[in-house]
C-alpha cells in the first residue's frame, strides 16, 4: 500500500531556516529559528521601516485588525546578521490557505482589506507597493495582511504601483466567478501572479465593457497594459485618459489616488455571487438522512470526538460545515475542506454571520488536492504539506473518493492515515440510496466495495477502536487511531 508510507513522521525543524516562499523582496524576509516565526528588515529598507513605525501607520493597522501584529525581537536572533536592521516576531498563523482555495466571500473581504490599507497608508503618506493576495491570510475568522514590509513612504504624484497587481489578483477572478462561473478562480492555481488582464477580458461579457468598474479597471486596463504595461497607462485607464491628454496627467495627486480607490471599493462591492444551483450546496436538501439519522449521525459524532486528543480537526468533503462547527463548539479549530465553491460559500457566509472564528472553510478538491506550485515547487506548499490534523473527519467521503473517482479502499486509507493519526469515518454501503443513485448510470466494477471490504483495506493502517450503526441508516461510523 503506497500511500501509507506518508505516515513517517516529517523531521524536527532544523535551528534556524529561511521560509522557502519568502525570497523575492530584497528588504527582508521570513525565516524560522527553534520553530518559531520571525521576520528580518534588511539594511536596505531601515529608513523606509522607521518611518512606517514612527508615523503610526502600524499601530493603526494592527489595532484596526488590517495588519498582523508583532512584537519587536533582540536583532541576535537575526538569520543574516550582516544584513538585519530589525527582527520582529509576528503573531503566528496556524495555517495557510492560498488565494484559489478561496470562496467568493473570502476573496471579496480580501480585497476589500487591501483597499482599505492602501487607504489609511495614503493618509499617512505612505503607500501598499504590493497588493498580492498572497500577503492576506484568514485568522480568526477574518481576512488580516501578513506582510508588514509592503509599506513605505508615497512618491508625491507617483500612481498606485500595485494597481495592475490588484486588479490581476482581487477583481478579475472577482469578476470572472461573478458573471461566468466559480470555477474560473482555479485560474489562480494557475497564474500565481493573478489572472492576466487581457484573458479576464476576452472571458467576461461583452456587456461588462458598459460597466463603469469593469469597463474601466478591466478592459480599458488590459488595452493599456497592452501598449506599454506601465502604472502610469494603467492609471491613465482607470481615470478614462489616453493619448497625449493621458501622457500630460501621468502624476496623480492623493486626491485621484482616493478617487480609483474608491471606484475600486465600489466596483469590488458590486460583484456578487450566490451559491445556488452547484453541485452540493444544497447537500442538506437532497441526503439521503431522514430527522432520525441525521440526529444519529450527529450524536455519535460528538461522542467520538470526545474521545480524540489534540486541536485541529480536519473536516474533509465538509459540505456546508455542520461538523466542523461541531468540533468548535467542543473547543477545536477546524479546516472545514470541500471542492464545491458554492457549498464552502454557503459555509463562508454563515461563519460570519454568526462570528465563528473556530472554522477556516476552504475549497479543496480532495481527488486532486492543492498541489506545491511556484520556484522550484516550494513557493506555495501542498495542502498535505503544510501542516497535520490531529483528528480527521471523513463523513459521507469515502463512497464518492471510491465509487466517484475509482479510488481503491486500501489508497482511501492510507491517504487518511497520512494526514492525522485518529480518524472518524463513515462508510456507505450499495444499498444506501446515495450510492444507489450513483451506480445507477454505471457499472458496477467495485467487488470488494463493501463493510468486511472496508474493514480490511482500513485495517493495515489504523486500530478500529469503535464503530457504531446510524439509527434509521444502513451507514456505520467508525473511529480509528492510526497504528
Amino acid at each position: 500500500m503506497v500511500l501509507a508510507e506518508r505516515v513517517t513522521p516529517r523531521p524536527e525543524p532544523v535551528a534556524a531556516e529561511r521560509e522557502s516562499a519568502s525570497f523575492r523582496d530584497p528588504s527582508g524576509f521570513v525565516f524560522r529559528r527553534d520553530g518559531v516565526l520571525y521576520r528580518q528588515v534588511n539594511r536596505r529598507f531601515a529608513s523606509e521601516w522607521d518611518a512606517f513605525l514612527k508615523s503610526g501607520l502600524y499601530d493603526r493597522l494592527a489595532a484596526d485588525g488590517i495588519l498582523l501584529p508583532h512584537e519587536q525581537a533582540p536583532l541576535d536572533v537575526a538569520l543574516v546578521p550582516d544584513d538585519a536592521h530589525a527582527v520582529i516576531k509576528p503573531r503566528a498563523v496556524e495555517f495557510i490557505s492560498y488565494p484559489y482555495e478561496w470562496s467568493f466571500g473570502q476573496l471579496k473581504d480580501a480585497a476589500l482589506l487591501t483597499l482599505r490599507a492602501q487607504a489609511l497608508a495614503l493618509e499617512r503618506g505612505f503607500t501598499l507597493r504590493d497588493a498580492s493576495a498572497y500577503n492576506v491570510q484568514f485568522v480568526d475568522g477574518a481576512p488580516i495582511l501578513i506582510d508588514s514590509l509592503s509599506f513605505e513612504p508615497a512618491e508625491p504624484g507617483k500612481p498606485w504601483e500595485a494597481y495592475r497587481q490588484f486588479c490581476q489578483h482581487f477583481l478579475a477572478p472577482l469578476a470572472l466567478v461573478a458573471y461566468r462561473d466559480p470555477r474560473l478562480a482555479l485560474l489562480l492555481r494557475e497564474f500565481l501572479d493573478g489572472i492576466p488582464l487581457d484573458l479576464a477580458a476576452r472571458l467576461l461579457p461583452v456587456r461588462t465593457r458598459l460597466s463603469v468598474g469593469l469597463g474601466s479597471h478591466i478592459h480599458l486596463h488590459a488595452r493599456a497594459q497592452a501598449r506599454s504595461g506601465s502604472a502610469a497607462d494603467a492609471a491613465d485607464a482607470a481615470r478614462g485618459s489616453s493619448g497625449a491628454q493621458s501622457r500630460a496627467s501621468r502624476r496623480m495627486g492623493r486626491t485621484g489616488q482616493l478617487a480609483i480607490l474608491d471606484s475600486l471599493r465600489s466596483t469590488v462591492e458590486k460583484l456578487d455571487w450566490r451559491p445556488q444551483g452547484t453541485t452540493w450546496s444544497g447537500y442538506t436538501r437532497v441526503t439521503s438522512y431522514s430527522e432520525t439519522a441525521a440526529a444519529s449521525k450527529l450524536a455519535i459524532v460528538e461522542r467520538f470526538l470526545g474521545q480524540t486528543s489534540g486541536r485541529w480537526v480536519w473536516d474533509l468533503g465538509a459540505n456546508t460545515g455542520t461538523f466542523s462547527r461541531l468540533a468548535a463548539r467542543l473547543g477545536r479549530s477546524a479546516l472545514a475542506l470541500d471542492g464545491d465553491a458554492g457549498a464552502v460559500e454557503q459555509a463562508y457566509r454563515e461563519l460570519k454571520r454568526d462570528g465563528e472564528r473556530a472554522v477556516l472553510p476552504l475549497v479543496v478538491d480532495l481527488s486532486s488536492p492543492s498541489p506545491a506550485l511556484g520556484w522550484a515547487l516550494r513557493e506555495r506548499r501542498s495542502i498535505l504539506g503544510r501542516a497535520n490534523a490531529d483528528v480527521v473527519l471523513a463523513l459521507a467521503l469515502v463512497h464518492h473518493l471510491a465509487i466517484g473517482n475509482n479510488v481503491p479502499l486500501d489508497e482511501i486509507a492510507g491517504f487518511l492515515a497520512s494526514l492525522g493519526r485518529e480518524l472518524i469515518v463513515e462508510f456507505v454501503p450499495k444499498e444506501d440510496p446515495m450510492v444507489v443513485g450513483m451506480l445507477a448510470h454505471r457499472r458496477d466494477v467495485f467487488p470488494d466495495y463493501s463493510l468486511d471490504g472496508f474493514r480490511a483495506a482500513f485495517a493495515p493502517v489504523f486500530d478500529m477502536a469503535q464503530e457504531a450503526l446510524v439509527k434509521d441508516s444502513p451507514r456505520t461510523l467508525f473511529l480509528m487511531r492510526r497504528r
